[in-house]
């Protein structure tokens, strides 16, 4: 298969990514039982993460084509062993911190170097959304990967324990590391721009377009509405469900694994049916769910449980929401990036990052916020909010790209 190495170098590094970035909600929840900060304290740990994603992103989206980004991918993981071996040692809240800065630069060298290779190793807009969904969907692999494994090492009677996960994640960094290191990379990047300079303007150049505009909103509002939930599912199955920490974290996963399957079988979807009609029914059918069923698992009283066995079914319902909400993202990022010259992919990429990172760092810490203030049990009725505005920017994106305005 054509470019097989460099596309499973994707999967590996974007699989090991989707650990560590997503491991956020449940060291928001460890770090309220181990560290003693309250729910908003603990949420800043998704800015932490975020906000270095976006800035770096911003900066260095579009000239990252220059240094190369094979080079830019092994930074990153080199950065992130290091990180892991910190936060073993360290044990404490700031460590906590440092260890997500550390990922979120890491993190915005990984996406703009994946989604840009991505354009070099398709050859038309089946394929590049395809190898986007199967990407994705491997993402949420990993993350419903991270439910199992963090529990795997934690021991309630000792408080450290958790830690151990660390010095795989490490491991598993430097695997990737490896394989990447003598993987061949035989097609040269385009270069956006002149110089590096005229590389910087070419995404405020993109800005300018209102495809692009509506488009940055649209990612912004799903990545607010997927972190919002997927940060605090743990946190809601403890408090709401009175679950145990281990079955709060484990059941957690359940929302990830809906979401691989969703985001992979979109590509084949896709095929078939209008992107557009696709994400209208995703959206609509998310809507449902907060509304009707979210009320029944707030109220669902539950007793003895010590696994995952003893959940009613009703209390797996709810994370079934990522199903619908799973093909959103990548799509939405296929329909521009595949439209796009390739040269213009970095610094496109720059700004579906940045915005994708501000979305998850406000989504989080709204969702913090009205777990404190409004109850755990009410918290995530508000994402009816943003999910109305989304099914909104579906139709003007539509419009605007029937418009061809690309």
């Amino acid at each position: 298969m054509k470019n097989l190495g460099i596309k499973i170098s994707l999967y590996i590094n974007y699989f090991v990514f989707a650990i560590l970035l997503n491991s956020v909600g449940i060291v928001i929840l460890k770090s309220q039982k181990n560290y003693g900060v309250d729910e908003i304290q603990a949420s800043i740990l998704e800015a932490f993460k975020d906000m270095p994603i976006a800035i770096v992103s911003f900066f260095i989206a579009s000239f990252l084509p220059r240094i190369g980004y094979k080079k830019a991918m092994l930074a990153g993981l080199a950065l992130v062993s290091f990180a892991c071996i910190a936060m073993y040692f360290g044990n404490s809240f700031d460590t906590a911190k440092l260890l997500f800065a550390t990922v979120g630069v890491s993190f915005a060298l990984i996406k703009v170097s994946v989604y840009s290779l991505i354009g070099t190793v398709t050859e038309n807009q089946k394929q590049h959304n395809a190898l986007m969904s199967s990407i994705e969907g491997v993402f949420m692999i990993g993350i419903a990967l991270a439910y199992f494994l963090f529990p795997a090492f934690n021991n309630e009677n000792n408080p450290d324990s958790w830690l151990n996960v660390y010095w795989f994640l490490a491991l598993l960094s430097m695997l990737s590391f490896a394989f990447l290191l003598f993987t061949k990379f035989e097609k040269q990047e385009e270069i956006p721009g002149a110089n590096i300079a005229d590389d910087f303007s070419q995404m405020f150049k993109l800005m300018a377009r209102m495809l692009i505009i509506v488009f940055v909103i649209s990612a912004f509002l799903f990545v607010m509405i997927e972190q919002g939930i997927m940060s605090w599912l743990p946190t809601f199955n403890t408090k709401v469900l009175h679950l145990p920490e281990n079955v709060s974290i484990m059941m957690a996963s359940i929302l990830a694994i809906s979401l691989a399957i969703g985001r992979i079988t979109a590509g084949i979807i896709t095929k078939k049916i209008n992107w557009i009609w696709v994400l209208t029914g995703c959206i609509a059918s998310a809507m449902l769910i907060v509304i009707f069923v979210l009320p029944k698992t707030v109220g669902l009283e539950v007793k003895d449980i010590n696994s995952l066995s003893d959940i009613p079914l009703i209390g797996f319902a709810f994370p079934l929401v990522g199903l619908f909400i799973a093909p959103i993202y990548p799509l939405l990022n296929s329909v521009v990036l595949s439209a796009l010259p390739k040269k213009l992919h970095s610094p496109m990429t720059g700004l579906i990052v940045v915005f994708s990172a501000l979305g998850g760092t406000l989504g989080s810490r709204t969702i913090g916020y009205l777990f404190k203030n409004e109850g755990p049990e009410n918290a995530f009725y508000f994402t009816l909010i943003p999910m109305i505005l989304l099914l909104i920017s579906f139709f003007i994106l539509k419009k605007l790209t029937a418009k061809n305005e690309i």
